[in-house]
């Protein structure tokens, strides 16, 4: 059993679920932990989206918001256990690039870097990407 969670603060997680759910219909269920609208603690929130996890045969995937935020902390409890995955600053190319790579058996860590590393392309200041881009010459299209 695979679990690809998405845990944020707020509804962050839940409009990033709709969002992936939109762009690629036919992806594996997605969880989305939506932090602090409810008076129940993270810890209990997390503590039962894992409760049937068997971290010998099973993989989790989260995606959090926060390096140094409550919700990416709760999870980081759970490191001890190979198989779970903790990639934070969630953007939707690194979820998208992540659910691609998927297949029968566990996501390749190096899978994860390669995907970590696109995401962080995606991060543009399109002011200066637009001010640098070679101006395109009507002759060239």
């Amino acid at each position: 059993m695979r679990k690809i969670i998405i845990a944020t603060h707020h509804r962050l997680a839940e409009g990033m679920k709709d969002t992936v759910k939109y762009v690629l219909p036919d992806t594996a269920d997605i969880i989305a932990i939506s932090a602090y609208l409810t008076n129940k603690p993270i810890d209990e929130e997390i503590s039962s989206v894992l409760a049937d996890v068997n971290f010998q045969e099973d993989e989790v995937i989260v995606f959090t918001d926060m390096l140094g935020g409550s919700v990416n902390q709760a999870f980081a409890r759970y490191l001890n256990n190979d198989n779970l995955h903790i990639i934070t600053g969630v953007n939707l190319p690194v979820i998208m690039s992540i659910l691609f790579d998927l297949n029968e058996g566990f996501i390749d860590r190096d899978a994860i870097r390669e995907a970590v590393n696109e995401a962080r392309e995606q991060l543009i200041y399109v002011n200066d990407f637009v001010a640098t881009a070679p101006a395109n010459d009507e002759g060239d299209e």
